[in-house]
């Protein structure tokens, strides 16, 4: 008897290990909305130390703040792969316009972007069988663009801010009405907008908004698979959050449920989510997520660059990755703790440039980060797979905390951490790593946490703000954040010895710390990109 148990147990065992080997053989296509790390290759990265192969573009492919990227091309790639592939990440912002910042700034017409939207129903009909992810965004709404910033329109330092004051109003008068003074307001921000900027902004929201339409379409006809529409830095009022009304009405007519399409705040962490979905559908999983929040206003937070309450934000997060939110811990896949402030607020003590930074004392923060820490602390002693969303800060991690989880020894007794550019960003890297986290062995999870700690604590929360008050008070004068020219090659060797210097008061010795380096891959402090030297 002991025998033919001994026997069918082994024959569980191949039968699992093979399924789980034929699984991380399938290829995975990413076309990601631009090259930056935390779009590009830090979500790549997570994939590959699952085992799977995941196949993304040459980077020169990607438009950047100075080019519009090759959207032609793009389309030939993934024509060329998607046949031998089971499922495909797909940036429409990449597809149609060449990125992210093209998106904002393009001047496409209506017909060439139809054209390529087409493309899709082809894709479809040549591979019936593939999964097909996609996400788009909707158009941002900045105010305060300093002069020199490229992300917007050229016009955009100079009128920027009467225009996001004018979409608020705009907003404003189509949900709750305007009073007689911001009446008078709006009529006097049309009349100040000179006209050709006016038809030029408006009339590239339409043509964007026009295409977002189609790919509601092509979900509710199975030619998407899923869909994902993201309100990048995102207010309460604004014109981004009046489209989203608009493509919620839309969806609404074709009975699109969150199976099939979510509209949300954010943009960077959509990859990374949609990628988290494919690799659960290729394993047919549906993993239930628990969340806890920091004392107070909690779930109800509604965070800087966003126009919705953080919880409602990570429930849509979940239903993008195919999982359900459980009350229960004892029956949670992953449990998701969310570092917020007790009254709800955002900090921007970080990074922001001297002249403009409000500069706290982080002793405000040190009992917040203890409680907080150790609620943490007891779910990981019993023995519950947690992660944390920090999001306490607008960007970068919350110093206080970290302080608290290194003294706690929790750092890498997590499954993920994120304290990434923005709220939603945090909780979706939190969210898609700490899931597939089960799927990595020990030594991969601490990799991917130890790129986490580099970026978001160190380099986000700590040198950026060091290095950018460098070079505000530089004897040569102030030399912008946003544009460092010829001085980057100067920045970069400063900022990876302030980095590699962290690294060895912070973290553990693992061997690819050894003399990592850091570059700043668009010539700006925004965002750093870390390589290691050594692959183990």
């Amino acid at each position: 008897m002991s025998k033919i148990i001994l026997c069918c147990t082994l024959l569980i065992m191949l039968l699992f290990s093979t399924a789980c080997a034929s699984t991380k053989n399938e290829k995975i296509l990413f076309v990601p909305h631009d090259a930056r790390p935390i779009s590009y290759h830090q979500t790549v990265e997570v994939i590959e130390q699952l085992g799977y192969d995941i196949i993304v573009p040459p980077e020169e492919f990607f438009g950047t703040t100075k080019n519009f990227g090759n959207p032609d091309a793009l389309w030939n790639w993934l024509e060329t792969n998607a046949d031998s592939a089971s499922a495909a990440v797909i940036s429409a912002d990449s597809i149609l316009y060449g990125g992210l910042i093209p998106s904002r700034k393009h001047s496409v017409s209506q017909a060439i972007i139809d054209n390529r939207i087409e493309h899709f129903r082809n894709l479809r009909n040549k591979n019936p069988n593939l999964k097909i992810y996609i996400f788009t965004s909707l158009m941002r709404t900045p105010k305060d663009v300093p002069v020199g910033f490229d992300e917007e329109p050229d016009y955009y330092p100079y009128y920027g801010n009467q225009i996001a004051n004018l979409c608020e109003l705009l907003d404003k008068q189509e949900m709750t009405g305007l009073n007689e003074n911001e009446k008078h307001n709006l009529t006097e921000l049309k009349a100040n907008i000179p006209q050709d900027i006016f038809e030029d902004y408006f009339s590239r929201r339409e043509t964007n908004l026009s295409a977002t339409k189609k790919f509601i379409e092509f979900t509710a006809q199975n030619i998407v698979s899923y869909l994902i529409v993201g309100r990048d830095d995102n207010s309460p009022l604004g014109q981004t959050h009046r489209e989203n009304r608009d493509i919620l009405n839309y969806a609404e007519k074709f009975n699109l449920l969150n199976d099939k399409f979510q509209s949300l705040t954010g943009i960077d962490e959509f990859g990374l989510l949609l990628l988290t979905r494919a690799v659960n559908d290729l394993h047919g999983e549906k993993p239930s997520v628990s969340v806890r929040y920091n004392k107070g206003t909690g779930a109800a937070t509604v965070p800087a660059y966003s126009d919705e309450q953080i919880g409602n934000s990570i429930e849509s997060e979940i239903a993008i990755i195919g999982g359900k939110i459980v009350d229960d811990v004892n029956a949670a896949d992953f449990v998701l703790f969310v570092n917020t402030d007790p009254q709800g607020r955002t900090y921007h003590t970080h990074n922001a440039l001297p002249n403009n930074r409000i500069i706290i004392d982080e002793k405000f923060f040190a009992k917040n980060a203890e409680d907080f820490s150790e609620l943490v602390n007891e779910y990981v002693k019993a023995g519950f797979p947690v992660g944390i969303a920090d999001i306490n800060f607008a960007n970068g991690s919350d110093n206080a905390l970290m302080k608290c989880m290194a003294d706690k020894n929790l750092l890498f007794n997590l499954k993920s951490y994120a304290g990434c550019n923005t709220a939603t960003n945090s909780t979706g890297f939190a969210l898609g790593i700490g899931v597939l986290a089960k799927y990595m062995d020990n030594a991969s999870k601490d990799r991917i946490l130890v790129r986490r700690y580099l970026d978001d604590w160190a380099y986000q929360a700590n040198v950026r703000t060091t290095v950018g008050e460098e070079l505000y008070y530089s004897p040569e004068g102030a030399i912008s954040y946003y544009t460092l020219g010829d001085k980057t090659a100067a920045v970069e060797d400063r900022v990876t010895q302030l980095m590699r210097e962290f690294a060895n008061k912070n973290l553990p010795s693992f061997d690819y710390l050894k003399d990592f380096y850091v570059t700043l891959p668009w010539n700006r402090m925004f965002e750093c990109d870390i390589h290691f030297l050594l692959n183990s």
